[in-house]
């Protein structure tokens, strides 16, 4: 008996050192990518609108930065789930405060829902869409006056940024690479070296 405790104890031990391991670099580069990202649109926001509009800054993109420098091999982090779950989920958004604006719980109920649905119909499955579609409800007037312009900015433009920004950090060091599954790359090297 007391030889299994122990042996389950080395276990848990072992178990718990290895998943509280501290690794400098990979932290480095999730601080530098995320505060490059959210930099970048925080002073695109500061340049071009007063510090009360904060048009550019959305909260999804907080929670979408802990995918993309944080967890860079998740399924969810990659770039078509990025980009096409904040789209899908702004134009959802969008439309349905278009369509049920008087009614604040449904239309945060229908946007959320129905956004995930979109999301997984599409294949662009990103837990800060969610968030997105819900902000194109639940914000200041001035994003809902935005309309359908809402879609490409704040949030099309905005994720672009990140992901760029993923991009250029998450490869600058050989022992990160972004995005997992890199066949655009090779499909479009081998298009652009045909048209040459």
């Amino acid at each position: 008996m007391k030889k299994h405790i122990r042996r389950q104890y080395r276990k848990a031990k072992y178990i718990f050192y290895k998943e509280t391991l501290i690794d400098f670099r990979e932290h480095f580069w999730t601080f530098v990518g995320s505060f490059l990202g959210i930099g970048i649109i925080g002073f695109l926001n500061s340049k071009y609108f007063t510090a009360y509009e904060n048009l550019f800054l959305i909260g999804s993109f907080g929670a979408s930065s802990v995918l993309i420098y944080g967890l860079i091999n998740s399924p969810l982090a990659q770039p078509r789930n990025v980009i096409g779950g904040h789209v899908v989920s702004a134009l959802v958004g969008v439309t349905i405060y278009k369509l049920i604006p008087g009614e604040l719980w449904l239309s945060s109920a229908l946007s959320v829902s129905l956004s995930i649905v979109f999301m997984q119909i599409t294949k662009t499955l990103h837990p800060p869409g969610g968030a997105t579609a819900l902000i194109a409800n639940l914000s200041s007037p001035k994003i809902q006056a935005l309309g359908y312009m809402y879609v490409l900015s704040p949030v099309l433009s905005g994720v672009i940024i990140l992901v760029l920004v993923a991009i250029l950090c998450n490869n600058a060091t050989s022992h990160r690479s972004y995005p997992k599954n890199k066949e655009w790359y090779k499909i479009w090297k081998r298009r652009y070296r045909k048209s040459i």
